[in-house]
This record gives C-alpha cells, sequence and structure tokens, in this order.
C-alpha cells in the first residue's frame, strides 16, 4: 500500500507550477507585471491629484486670507482667521504626506514584486539577464538599483528629491507660519515671532522626517532574491 504523500499544498502548487510550458508561465508571469505597473501607475496618479488639491486649497486660503486683512486689517480677526486657515492647511498637509508615505511604501512593495518576476525570466532564459538595465533582485539594494535603472546616486539625493521631502518641506513651513502667527497673536513681539516660527518649522521637519526614516528603514517585503554582496557597489551616503 503507497505511503501518503507528505507534501505541504505550497509544495504540490510548485510542482505543479514546475510542470506548466514554458510559454503558458511566461504569459502568467507577464500578467501579474502589467498587473504591477497598472496599480503602480493609479497609485501615483492618485497621489498626485492629492498634492494638486492640497497646493490649490493652500493657494485659496492664502487669497481669502489676503482680502480679509484689507477689510479687516491685522487686528483681532486678522490673527483667529489666519491660525484657523493655517491649522487647516497644516492638517490637510500632514494627512497629505501620510498618504504619500503610504503610497512611497506600497510602490517600493511593487517594485520588488516586479524585481521578483524578472528573477523568474531570467531563472527560465539566463540569456536575457545582460539585457535588463532595472534589478532582479527583491531587496533593498535591488530596491535602488530599479529606482536608479542603475545610474548612480547617492542616498542623501534621492530622498531630497523625493515626493515626500517636497510635502513634508511645504509642512514645515506651513507649521513654522502657524507658530509664528501663534506667538505674534500671544506676545506681539518681533524676536518671539521669529523663534517660535522656528522651531515650530524645524520641529514638524524633523519629526515626520525621522518617522519616515524609521519607517523605510524595514524593507517592505521580506526578500527571496537577495543582491550578491548585499549593497550596490556605487551607492553613496
Amino acid at each position: 500500500m503507497p505511503s501518503p504523500s507528505r507534501e505541504t499544498p505550497e509544495e504540490r502548487v510548485d510542482a505543479e507550477a514546475s510542470q506548466l510550458p514554458t510559454p503558458v508561465r511566461v504569459q502568467l508571469l507577464a500578467t501579474e507585471h502589467w498587473s504591477l505597473l497598472a496599480t503602480r501607475g493609479m497609485t501615483w496618479s492618485e497621489v498626485m491629484s492629492r498634492i494638486t488639491v492640497h497646493l490649490t486649497i493652500s493657494s485659496a486660503a492664502l487669497v481669502v486670507l489676503a482680502l480679509a486683512t484689507q477689510a479687516t486689517g491685522f487686528g483681532v480677526a486678522f490673527h483667529v482667521l489666519s491660525i484657523g486657515l493655517t491649522s487647516v492647511i497644516l492638517l490637510l498637509g500632514t494627512l497629505t504626506g501620510v498618504r504619500i508615505h503610504n503610497a512611497s511604501r506600497e510602490d517600493g512593495a511593487l517594485v520588488l514584486g516586479m524585481n521578483r518576476l524578472r528573477a523568474a525570466y531570467v531563472q527560465m532564459e539566463p540569456g536575457i539577464a545582460e539585457y535588463l538595465v532595472t534589478s532582479q533582485n527583491d531587496d533593498q539594494a535591488g530596491l535602488m538599483m530599479t529606482y536608479t535603472m542603475g545610474i548612480p546616486r547617492s542616498t542623501v539625493s534621492h530622498v531630497m528629491g523625493s515626493t515626500s521631502m517636497f510635502i513634508h518641506i511645504v509642512n514645515a513651513i506651513v507649521a513654522g507660519a502657524l507658530g509664528a502667527l501663534i506667538a505674534d497673536a500671544a506676545w506681539g513681539e518681533a524676536w518671539a515671532t521669529t523663534l517660535a516660527g522656528l522651531v515650530a518649522g524645524v520641529a514638524f521637519l524633523t519629526v515626520v522626517v525621522e518617522a519616515a526614516r524609521r519607517s523605510f528603514a524595514r524593507p517592505p517585503l521580506d526578500s527571496r532574491f537577495p543582491t550578491p554582496g548585499g549593497q550596490v557597489p556605487w551607492r553613496g551616503v
């Protein structure tokens, strides 16, 4: 009497998949590849729309504040309206920054997923590896290799030019303006207003950048196809 199979369901699926003809396997992988590309495109389209809405609202709030100031001057009404509008802009900007952060994490996972698919292509046809300009490795080094298309770029340059840093700096400016407005309403001294604005802006930027750094220090996916050596040779600090 034959002994019962001890294969797990995952092992049986892998065994069955390995028996598929190569053209079928390529078609299945290509379908998944295009699905990830479409998801990535829709994600960043939505993010760009969010940024546009936020900047439009911010511009409209400045116009409203300018018109109201012409009518009421820089008295109590100005302080109430300016602090209220700036608080709303900062709240919306913070929420937009959170969405961009989440989208960046999702984008990293999508890129790593496509790297894995390229690893499968190379396994089926090793000769295509020399024609790829993006990575077939799903670790942090492979992620950066795909993002930069093999072009030398330091981590600082990548971070400073990112969409997340852009919105964080905009929000830090708004946070600084809010701190200055509150200090001006409370004390009315130039030194206090300046100091409060600087402290608020720098503190906000420091907090959000540190939170993002800790989040991105963890790879979005566990690596199955690590880069030999584990590091991009030209990657700077």
